[in-house]
Order: structure tokens, then C-alpha cells, then sequence
């Protein structure tokens, strides 16, 4: 019975909370939008499969930050240093080093605005506005193989739907090891709590901020 309570409340709050976001973000989304199609070459949002509840993949979106075409593949065939590092980093690089992204693409990703569209998996139900990470799945299977120890958090990561934001996102520890997010995310999954919920929600204004 908690756990319908629990996933009712939580799904309210997503379908009024990005509701209300889209309508606050909507004219730095489109200012962006703008900048995106002026920028560079290509659409506006980029998509991607993600690991959803369950396991069951979804289609994530996100504004487009990096230049068209296989950018993993251009990554890893014309910078192997880079590629070594990019996934003993946890898949991902400092923008300072990634070719990949525009010049557009690091500012608004400097000022998280690429992940504002995810508000619209948020509304389909794909994902929540809190959760665990949206991971690839062969990220996961990448980070199960590098630390065998994760195998039972990354099984509690499965069940859940991921989210915009998070418990160690807004945790105030931006370089933490994928063994502590996977950790800290399956925790949270389990406690199921109504307070934390709310605080998470409440600590990332303030989250984002301090990357302004």
C-alpha cells in the first residue's frame, strides 16, 4: 500500500512539476533553440536510448550540444587517449577536452539548459523530475564489468524510473566514483521517503545554481 501511495504522490508531482517548469524555462528554451540552429549544422534535439524501470529502454532528449554524426565513433577512432579516458571516467569528459561538443553546446551545458527537454520524458512518464541517473545500457554493463561490487545497486537502479535530478547530484559531491553514485541512487530508491523527495527537489535550484 506504501508503495502505491509513494509511486501516486511521486507521479503528481512529476506531471505538476514539469508543467510549471516548461512554462517558467520556456523563453530560455527558445532563446536556445535559436542559438542551437544558428550555431551549427544539425537539429535542435539530440535523442538517445536510455535504460528506463524495469529496463525497458526509452528515447531521452536533450537540446544538441555536440556536432552531427557518430560522435562516439569519431571519438574513439581519431582520439584513442581521449576515448581510453572517456570511459575510465564514467563516460564522460571535461568540456574543456571534449571535441565532440560546439561552442554553443559548452554553454549550455555549463548552465545544465540541455537537460531542460527532459521534462517532456518527464510528462510521457519515461522518466521522473527525481530519480537515479538515466543510464546507457552498456554504460551499466561497462561499469558492472569495472566494478563487480555495483552488480546489486545496479540491479535497484533497473526498477526505477531515472531522473532529471538526483540524491547525489544535489549532494554537493560533483566528483564522486560511479561505485558511490551507484551506492547513493540505490539507497534512495529503497527508501522510498516523501521527505527526501521533496528536499532533493528543493536543493537543486541552488544546484544549479552554484554551476552559474
Amino acid at each position: 500500500m506504501k508503495k502505491i501511495i509513494f509511486s501516486t504522490f511521486k507521479r503528481i508531482i512529476d506531471v505538476i512539476g514539469s508543467l510549471i517548469l516548461l512554462v517558467i524555462f520556456s523563453p530560455i528554451m527558445l532563446v536556445t533553440m535559436i542559438l542551437i540552429k544558428t550555431g551549427s549544422t544539425g537539429p535542435i534535439f539530440f535523442k538517445q536510448k536510455r535504460v528506463g524501470k524495469n529496463s525497458h529502454e526509452f528515447w531521452m532528449y536533450k537540446f544538441r550540444s555536440m556536432y552531427i554524426g557518430d560522435n562516439d565513433k569519431r571519438l574513439r577512432e581519431n582520439y584513442p587517449e581521449l576515448w581510453k579516458k572517456y570511459k575510465e571516467c564514467g563516460w564522460k569528459l571535461p568540456m574543456c577536452e571534449d571535441p565532440r561538443i560546439t561552442p554553443i553546446g559548452k554553454k549550455i551545458r555549463s548552465l545544465t539548459i540541455d537537460e531542460f527537454p527532459q521534462l517532456i520524458n518527464v510528462l510521457k512518464g519515461d522518466m521522473s523530475l527525481v530519480g537515479p541517473r538515466a543510464y546507457r545500457e552498456e554504460e551499466l554493463i561497462e561499469q558492472e564489468k569495472k566494478f563487480p561490487k555495483t552488480k546489486k545497486y545496479i540491479q535497484i537502479i533497473r526498477t526505477a524510473k531515472p531522473g532529471i535530478t538526483g540524491v547525489w547530484q544535489t549532494s554537493g559531491r560533483n566528483d564522486i566514483s560511479f561505485e558511490q553514485r551507484a551506492k547513493m541512487d540505490a539507497e534512495y530508491i529503497k527508501k522510498e521517503s516523501f521527505l527526501e523527495e521533496i528536499l532533493i527537489i528543493l536543493k537543486t535550484p541552488m544546484s544549479m545554481l552554484s554551476r552559474w
